[in-house]
């Protein structure tokens, strides 16, 4: 398989469309055709190094958030620069994963914020309407 202008393509993507091949009783090849950098055409591309380094999936993963950012939680962008004020999802993940569990506990049992008046004007102050339109549709 030759994947042409393999600098179009995210990570996953090359991924996904090379483990396509070689499944079968023949050997089979993989080609990743970029172009060079323009600014420093010694400078290696960081995506295809992954790929040519390694087959793991989750390994991949961990590059392509390396190199694309955390993206956003308030918004539908999927690369850069994290919304997030005090924390990172990915240094702090064991944290969010605790901070996620305390407010599914906290919003199940009492939904409106009754009972947690401070909180509910706290999140009345940081998030629009349209902020709670977009949380509200997963």
């Amino acid at each position: 398989m030759a994947i042409t202008v393999a600098d179009r393509f995210g990570i996953a993507q090359l991924h996904q469309l090379r483990g396509r091949v070689g499944r079968g009783e023949h050997a089979s090849t993989c080609w990743l055709v970029t172009q060079p950098n323009e600014e420093d055409p010694e400078a290696g591309n960081p995506r295809i190094e992954a790929l040519v380094a390694t087959t793991d999936g989750f390994e991949l993963a961990e590059v392509d958030l390396d190199l694309r950012g955390e993206g956003t939680l308030m918004s539908t962008s999927q690369k850069g620069r994290s919304d997030l004020k005090l924390a990172s999802l990915r240094r702090d993940r064991k944290l969010v994963e605790q901070a996620r569990a305390s407010a599914f506990a906290i919003v199940d049992g009492d939904p409106d914020l009754a009972t947690h008046p401070l909180l509910a004007d706290e999140l009345d102050l940081i998030f629009s309407d349209r902020d709670e339109a977009f949380l509200s549709r997963g």
